[in-house]
């Protein structure tokens, strides 16, 4: 062997090596590009994923907008000739996870009620406007059931207790110099049952579906009318009620040890 033996045969050890990784890469790429969109989505949710476990953090927003035009349109004590109403609510929501499918949190809403219009109570016809605005918060538990194995769908029941408060001004003017103004302050209280579903929809966001069905409400009212009159009333009612128009929907994402 001459001096170049081992250098020549140091390389051609490297070269082959290279070789080797590189035709490697080249097949884990090839077999990549074959996988379609939702193939890589799923095998997000199959390696690991793990949600609810004990130490994730929870982060939740829900948004509501409610634009309605309205027109000869009964209700209980009046009828509206010509209105609009504009709601709009917005829910900031937070939790951590004191144990696997176990966790605390704490919303915070806050919410709007605008109406403006034309309006006839018997026997005048009326221009009515009226604003309302509130604020509520709601510590809560939360119980979550995976209905797959890979926790990607999930049906969870959540427990809170809700208190807040809530003031609105409503005036009225009828034969275009009579002005009456009204003045009012809710204090709610509620305690209540929500089971919702869970679904990941793109990698740790997920969309939520939520339905208020069991609870216990007292709302007490404080009433002015034209700086004179005051009143106050309280009221107390027990509902199950099961509507799905009262459904709601959010998003969340959720921060965990692994994913």
């Amino acid at each position: 062997m001459n001096k170049y033996t081992y250098p020549l045969l140091f390389a051609f050890i490297i070269f082959n090596g290279f070789k080797a990784k590189s035709q490697e890469l080249n097949l884990e790429l090839r077999d990549s590009l074959k996988l379609t969109p939702y193939d890589l989505m799923s095998n997000y949710y199959t390696n690991d994923f793990s949600p609810f476990q004990r130490k994730n953090i929870y982060i939740g927003l829900d948004f509501t907008v409610k634009d309605r035009q309205q027109t000869n349109v009964d209700q209980i004590l009046q009828r509206v000739i010509d209105g609009q109403q504009l709601d709009f609510s917005i829910r900031v929501k937070g939790g951590y996870y004191i144990g696997d499918y176990a966790m605390v949190g704490l919303d915070f809403e806050y919410y709007q009620e605008k109406f403006e219009g034309k309006i006839f109570r018997d026997p005048d016809t009326l221009m009515s406007n009226s604003i309302k605005r509130g604020y509520e918060f709601t510590p809560n538990i939360r119980s979550s059931v995976p209905l797959t194995r890979n926790e990607r769908l999930s049906f969870y029941t959540q427990v809170g207790i809700t208190a807040g408060v809530a003031n609105s001004l409503s005036r009225e003017i009828k034969n275009n110099d009579e002005i009456s103004k009204v003045y009012t302050t809710d204090y709610n209280f509620r305690v209540g049952i929500s089971p919702g579903m869970t679904f990941f929809v793109m990698e740790n966001f997920a969309f939520e579906v939520q339905l208020d069905v069991l609870g216990y409400e007292m709302k007490v009212r404080d009433k002015t009318v034209d700086g004179e009159d005051e009143s106050r009333v309280v009221r107390q009612n027990v509902n199950f009620n099961i509507d799905l128009l009262s459904l709601n929907l959010g998003l969340s994402y959720y921060i965990g040890r692994g994913k």
